[in-house]
């Protein structure tokens, strides 16, 4: 069930940003749309792990699933309550200055930019590893 603005739940929003993977996916998601596909390859972890992170932050009320076709697209949603929106963007202004953060959209970029190596064979598990 989704957070309403009248009743967001702070402990499950903070629970989170908790984590670092979580932080990481907003981070990807700061300002676009973006595939399972290009966090699994982009962080490094197994889709089951990305997808449960994404859910989380789906309870949270503050990430958005969109499917097309086999994919599914996630995007941040921006809570109607101001306190709680204060605090997401805060949150999100916040990685600038983090390296790691920097890095993975450098690395979304790169993706983004050459969307044909993240095409999935029918059958392929994860999609082709980017060079280093």
């Amino acid at each position: 069930m989704t957070p309403t603005a009248s009743k967001f739940d702070l402990a499950r929003l903070f629970a989170a940003f908790s984590d670092r993977t979580r932080l990481r996916l907003l981070n990807l998601m700061n300002g676009r749309e973006v595939c399972v596909c290009y966090f699994v390859e982009i962080l490094g972890q197994s889709q089951p792990k990305i997808s449960r992170h994404l859910a989380y932050l789906r309870q949270a009320g503050i990430a958005n699933a969109r499917r097309e076709g086999k994919w599914m697209h996630y995007s941040i949603r921006r809570p109607a309550d101001a306190g709680v929106a204060a605090i997401l963007e805060t949150t999100l202004q916040s990685f600038a200055e983090d390296r790691e953060m920097q890095a993975d959209v450098a690395r979304l970029g790169r993706a983004c930019c050459q969307p044909e190596r993240f095409v999935m064979l029918e059958g392929a598990p994860v999609p082709a590893r980017m060079p280093s």
